[in-house]
């Protein structure tokens, strides 16, 4: 995807999100207080009713990376889905330090490994910070 495309997401976007994931719940928190936070719209794909005739993805595939959706139908998904929020949110510079040659793929290769293991470090990340807390 360009970074053209990036940075032209039409708002509102539309994050689908796992909310029985840890990490997603503590994004989906901040971004419930974000200043910006009328430019998004937040979909737990395990509460609403989504499936693929509202997305044209089935439930694993949204599972399996971060999608999200611009106004305009476009999709984004995996960095490039983080890549367009932070854009839309007004994070700009930062989304274009992240495509810088070496770096964007460096940071979609540690995209592509956190996903498939989220789950996993979710559980771990849980226990550890609730043993600490009690």
């Amino acid at each position: 995807m360009s970074d053209v495309q990036l940075f032209s997401a039409a708002p509102p976007v539309t994050l689908y999100y796992d909310g029985q994931c840890p990490f997603c719940r503590a994004e989906v928190e901040w971004l419930n207080k974000h200043p910006n936070r009328k430019y998004i719209r937040l979909i737990d794909i395990r509460q609403a009713d989504v499936g693929a005739a509202e997305t044209g993805y089935s439930f694993d595939t949204l599972m399996g990376q971060l999608h999200v959706r611009d106004n305009e139908g476009n999709w984004y998904v995996g960095m490039d889905a983080s890549r367009a929020l932070y854009a839309t949110l007004g994070y700009r510079r930062l989304v274009k330090l992240s495509c810088l040659p070496g770096l964007r793929g460096v940071m979609n290769a540690g995209y592509r490994y956190f996903a498939r293991r989220r789950i996993r470090l979710g559980q771990w990340w849980e226990k550890r910070y609730s043993k600490r807390d009690n």
